[in-house]
């Protein structure tokens, strides 16, 4: 499935989010709707939050309850039918997390990319070296198995291609802590490809990278994590940690990263001086 024609992950949530406003409107709670469906009530609860797929029977028999048709109903089948379509990822999705697979469907429709990584250059800017390398450093935690290695690193590769390449590319912004261009993944050779690698990244229109310098006021305590912005859906925070990882969709919290992010961004370097930074990093990793 092309990337440009919309992401199945945001249609199934999306179509989740439409049947709950649905049943709200005509004051049903998820109880009473199920009872009147003749559905136990988890069904109606994990419809609405994406993780079961109705059949167009369940939404026509929905549709009914809640006195919908016409328009609106055919635009439930049409929600339905997208959300049926493979991602790409799904090609992957034996060998990673599936959390991860469920980020890289709704980053396939969003608009607007933020990034704070404090540890290591992100996945979305990495060369296929440095990824392996990268992989290979939890290897012996996560146990990845060879092909797990190699499976992960195409799917770095493939995810690059449809984000950053793709011919509607979401906008992106990216914080790196100077740290990161400092810890060594592989051999020095892999780090100065990386750092290059870095710099003609940071020249795409659609892409800026600063970096905040460790001699900079640190203004948040806080790990990794991607915010991502949709035209027609709710912020969303992504958090990934070592065996797990979680979505931040409430919207208080989701400024919260927000402003996090503005304010790391605030003491980084502008795009230009980060350049510079990362020109001597690159330099440094040729000794």
């Amino acid at each position: 499935m092309p990337t440009q024609q919309g992401s199945p992950t945001v249609r199934r949530l999306r179509l989740g989010q439409e049947l709950r406003f649905l049943r709200e409107r005509r004051k049903l709670t998820g109880a009473r709707a199920a009872r009147d469906l003749g559905w136990s009530a988890s069904k109606v609860s994990r419809i609405e939050a994406a993780k079961t797929m109705p059949s167009a029977d369940d939404i026509k028999a929905m549709a009914k309850l809640y006195r919908v048709d016409g328009d609106k109903l055919d635009e439930l089948v049409g929600l339905l039918r997208d959300a049926e379509q493979r991602g790409w990822w799904e090609d992957y999705e034996d060998s990673l997390p599936e959390e991860y697979t469920r980020f890289l469907g709704l980053e396939a429709e969003a608009t607007y990319q933020r990034n704070w990584e404090p540890q290591a250059v992100p996945g979305l800017l990495q060369t296929e070296d440095y990824a392996r390398e990268v992989i290979l450093a939890t290897r012996g935690i996560a146990r990845i198995t060879h092909s797990g290695v190699r499976s992960r690193v195409e799917a770095r590769l493939d995810r690059q291609k449809r984000v950053l390449h793709r011919s509607d590319p979401c906008r992106m912004s990216v914080v790196l802590d100077e740290a990161a261009l400092m810890r060594r993944f592989g051999e020095p050779a892999v780090m100065r490809e990386q750092m290059e690698h870095l710099l003609e990244i940071s020249l795409l229109p659609h892409v800026s990278v600063h970096v905040l310098p460790l001699d900079a006021l640190h203004p948040v305590n806080t790990g990794a994590f991607i915010h991502l912005k949709f035209t027609a859906f709710d912020d969303v925070v992504y958090l990934e940690q070592l065996y797990t990882a979680h979505f931040v969709d409430d919207l208080e919290r989701v400024a919260g990263y927000e402003l996090a992010f503005d304010h790391i961004r605030s003491e980084a370097l502008d795009v230009d001086e980060s350049r510079v930074l990362i020109q001597r990093k690159a330099m440094l990793w040729r000794r």
